[in-house]
């Protein structure tokens, strides 16, 4: 039985990762799920960023 990672894609980029962290770029706008590259240009360069968790690929058995 071999295990892996499930990656998912970024929403602003697409990139696959296997940790997502869930933010919001604008009030009121809706929550995206990016990868760690995408969070952080938006922590630092967005004003009306806000963090709501993180989201961790776990093992699957197939």
């Amino acid at each position: 039985m071999a295990s892996y990672l499930r990656a998912r894609p970024c929403d602003l980029c697409q990139a696959l990762a296997t940790v997502r962290y869930r933010i919001q770029c604008a009030p009121g706008a809706a929550w995206v799920l990016a990868c760690p590259q995408c969070q952080q240009a938006q922590r630092e360069q967005n004003p009306n960023y806000r963090y709501g968790g993180t989201w961790k690929a776990r093992l699957k058995k197939s």
